[in-house]
C-alpha cells in the first residue's frame, strides 16, 4: 500500500466496567457493558471499514469488549493485545501507532480514557460535520468511538495529522 493512500484510525473505548474486589486491570465489564458492547460492534461494522489490525489493552474489560464486538464484523482482524495500551497517554498512544507497519491501511485500537479521548482529541486537527462538537458534548462515554483518518506512514502519525470523519457514543 502507498503512503499515499488515505488510513483510518478508529479508537474505541471499553464498554461499561464494573466494580468487584479486583484489580483495576482485572475490572471486568457490567452487565450494561456486555449489552453495548455488541451494539458498538454492529455500528463499527456499519461503517464498512476493512480493518486490517485491532490493538487491544490486555485489560479484561478491554478484552471482553473486543471479544463481544467483532462478532459483529464480517470478519475478524487480526488482533494484538498490548500491554502498553492499558493506562496510556496520548503520546503513549502514538508511540504504539508509530510501530504500526506500513502495509496497514485500517486499525481499530481499543482501550481507555482518559488516553483514548485524549488522543482523539490530540491528532484531530479538523472535522467533518459537527463530529468534534458532539465528542467535546458528550466526551467518551463507555463504548464510544472515534474514526481518524490521514494520509502518510504510521511513523507520521502526530497531533493534528487527522481528520475526524465519525464520531459515536450509545445512549445513556
Amino acid at each position: 500500500m502507498s503512503v499515499a493512500e488515505p488510513r483510518k484510525i478508529v479508537l474505541f473505548r471499553h464498554a461499561k466496567a464494573d466494580w468487584p474486589q479486583v484489580t483495576d486491570h482485572e475490572r471486568p465489564l457490567a452487565e450494561r457493558g456486555r449489552k453495548d458492547a455488541p451494539v458498538a460492534g454492529r455500528k463499527l461494522a456499519d461503517l464498512g471499514i476493512p480493518f486490517d489490525l485491532a490493538l487491544c489493552s490486555t485489560a479484561t474489560r478491554t478484552r471482553e469488549t473486543w471479544k463481544l464486538a467483532v462478532q459483529e464484523f464480517p470478519h475478524r482482524p487480526k488482533t494484538v493485545y498490548e500491554e502498553r495500551i492499558y493506562d496510556a497517554s496520548p503520546g503513549e498512544l502514538i508511540a504504539v501507532l508509530n510501530e504500526v507497519p506500513d502495509d496497514v491501511r485500517s486499525v481499530l485500537l481499543i482501550g481507555h480514557n482518559p488516553g483514548v479521548h485524549g488522543l482523539a482529541d490530540v491528532l484531530t486537527g479538523a472535522a467533518e460535520d459537527d463530529a468534534h462538537e458532539r465528542m467535546r458534548r458528550r466526551g467518551f462515554p463507555a463504548a464510544a468511538y472515534a474514526v481518524l483518518t490521514f494520509t502518510g506512514s504510521w511513523k507520521d502519525v502526530e497531533p493534528g495529522v487527522a481528520t475526524l470523519t465519525e464520531y459515536w457514543a450509545p445512549s445513556e
